[in-house]
């Protein structure tokens, strides 16, 4: 009997020195109590997938910081490359403008002929505008639309546009062409944003918050010289420039489409105060534009704007 007892002590104790183990407090987790299964081992424990460790360790990123911008002023010319522009002594104003803003060296239009590329920009469709020809305009949102629907305002002035809301095509005396003015496409768009260039105002404050200014077929490059189109620019615009420097206002200068020789590559520039100068490599096209004036503003993506990443050329 006393052996007998004996032996079931001993057997016991392994039984005992078991169950404390079990319940003992894992020295990493003093407040853990002993009723909860055992903390895994270094044996036990499962590793962690190296992209989940990767993921913990990266600082969060910071959301894109958008500047405020008070104006922006777009001007649109016609049919021609990256190559034939940038670097051109025919263009020295142009090439002051790269110099001091964000030039875009991977810069492309969307598709050819022009019509269908400023149908790009302003709305980020064409809108079924495949060619250059007159089509009845269609209801659908637009750049202008949005402005107006959040409270803010928009504005195309066209060298040799005969009167404010005019709805013709094309006049032949001051070689204006409503191809080259996309808003004049959109039933929902009011007659009086449709304006010739001389109601652009003095008072530069009293732009819209953004407009477009189109040049007629001579001084946009389409008929007219480089040289021509330069002159015309700088007598226009410069004064913008200046006075967009110390007034938060910003001007984008790009091209509708290229000659048909480089791929459709275009030269574009961002100038403004908000602007962080230099040549960027980052591909880009017509919807990328459109996508960061609406990013600028708040205004939903339109149409294939939504698949584009803003420019992040800020300051």
């Amino acid at each position: 009997m006393k052996w007998t007892t004996t032996k079931a002590a001993v057997l016991a104790i392994p039984l005992l020195l078991l169950t404390a183990g079990c319940q003992s407090v894992s020295p990493s987790d003093p407040h853990r109590s002993g009723t909860g299964p055992a903390p895994e081992t270094a044996q036990t424990a499962k590793p962690e997938p190296a992209q989940t460790i990767a993921a913990a360790r990266a600082p969060a990123q910071k959301p894109l910081k958008l500047p405020k911008v008070d104006h922006i002023v777009i001007v649109v010319e016609e049919n021609h490359s990256y190559q034939e522009i940038v670097g051109n002594r025919k263009a020295p104003y142009m090439n002051q403008l790269f110099k001091e803003g964000a030039s875009l060296n991977e810069h492309y239009a969307i598709e050819h002929p022009s019509q269908p590329n400023y149908m790009d920009l302003f709305s980020g469709s064409n809108q079924g505008f495949t060619d250059d020809k007159s089509h009845p305009a269609v209801k659908a949102p637009n750049l202008g639309s949005e402005l107006i629907a959040a409270g803010l305002t928009f504005g195309g002035y066209s060298e040799g546009l005969p009167k404010v809301g005019f709805e013709g095509g094309y006049d032949l005396k001051t070689k204006y062409a409503k191809k080259h003015s996309p808003w004049t496409n959109f039933s929902n768009l009011p007659a009086k944003v449709n304006m010739p260039l001389a109601s652009w105002p003095s008072d530069y404050s009293k732009l819209p918050t953004v407009s477009f200014v189109i040049p007629n077929l001579d001084h946009d490059i389409h008929d007219g010289t480089i040289a021509s189109a330069d002159s015309w620019l700088k007598t226009h615009l410069s004064g913008y420039v200046s006075w967009a420097a110390k007034h938060n206002s910003l001007l984008i200068l790009t091209w509708d489409e290229d000659d048909r020789s480089a791929n459709n590559r275009i030269p574009t520039v961002f100038v403004g105060p908000m602007v962080k100068p230099g040549a960027y490599a980052a591909r880009s096209n017509h919807f990328t534009v459109l996508r960061t004036i609406e990013d600028l503003y708040g205004l939903k993506p339109l149409g294939q704007s939504q698949n584009e990443k803003p420019l992040q050329i800020w300051k």
